[in-house]
């Protein structure tokens, strides 16, 4: 990828941080089926270190660091000043202390090698420059024998929570072709694509799970637009280039669209991801 291509999706995610910071406990509770598999995965206990990368407004960090306590810690990682603020606000009001806070990129980890007993990305590898280097510099700071856990989307046709949105958004904005291996949601969402990667990066007993969940979180249809088009950098964008009356035709249709999955003043979609695990 191209540094100024790289550099231009940075910028996207400054603008995101203070929408991800708004929606975090949105964010946590929707998502915390993944964290539940990938402490699973990583057989992640009490006494040990583990690196979040790519925390995001501090999930899943804060949620091990409750595990790992009192011996245990947390490292926590993103490339955006606007993300590592929001968490360390967090767990300030969490008032939890088995935390530091780091902003670095994935592909170049201020750390020693051999650091970690454990190193994850929750839905963050599909969104790296350099998913390989990254992978690289997990498999260089985890301590000998030590776990990378990985979790992405599964196809898009299995997350309707995404579906919803493109689907009436593509009948307003053509949808340019995308390249598969551009930083995006469903990038790995191929089976065996990114343990593809992570084996070739060098790691050993390297395996992918397909873990189904329900999506779940007190919303209406007309907040779960709202929270979708603020949430996503890509769809800001093409929000953008609605006019109002075309954005009151789309807010309408996704909320039509969506309301099978809404009852009781619930949100629950169908959802998929595949976690990768994986030995130095």
């Amino acid at each position: 990828m191209s540094q100024d291509r790289a550099q231009t999706i940075l910028q996207q995610w400054r603008e995101s941080a203070l929408y991800w910071e708004k929606y975090a406990g949105l964010i946590r509770l929707m998502f915390a089926p993944i964290t539940d598999a990938m402490v699973e995965a990583s057989r992640i206990a009490e006494g040990q270190s583990v690196l979040d990368i790519a925390g995001g407004t501090g999930e899943p960090s804060l949620s091990f660091a409750e595990i790992l306590r009192p011996a245990g810690f947390v490292t926590f990682t993103d490339a955006i000043a606007g993300m590592v603020a929001a968490a360390a606000r967090e767990a300030r009001r969490r008032r939890v202390t088995n935390i530091d806070f780091s902003q670095c990129l994935a592909d170049a980890l201020p750390f020693p090698s051999d650091s970690f007993d454990v190193v994850v990305s929750r839905l963050g590898v599909m969104l790296f420059s350099d998913p390989y280097a990254a992978t690289r510099e997990m498999l260089r700071v985890v301590k000998p024998n030590g776990r990378v856990t990985l979790a992405v989307w599964a196809p898009a046709a299995a997350n309707p929570f995404f579906k919803v949105v493109t689907d009436v958004i593509s009948r307003y904005i053509w949808p340019t072709p995308e390249d598969p291996d551009a930083p995006g949601a469903f990038r790995f969402a191929e089976p065996g694509k990114l343990a593809r990667l992570v084996r070739e990066a060098g790691a050993t007993e390297v395996a992918e799970r397909l873990v189904d969940f329900t999506l779940e979180a007190p919303l209406t249809p007309k907040q779960f637009w709202q929270a979708r088009a603020e949430l996503s950098d890509t769809l800001r964008a093409k929000v953008a280039q609605l006019s109002p009356e075309q954005l009151t035709q789309v807010a309408q249709e996704v909320e039509e669209a969506g309301r099978p999955f809404f009852a009781d003043g619930r949100m629950r979609f169908p959802a998929q991801v595949l976690i990768v695990t994986a030995r130095k």
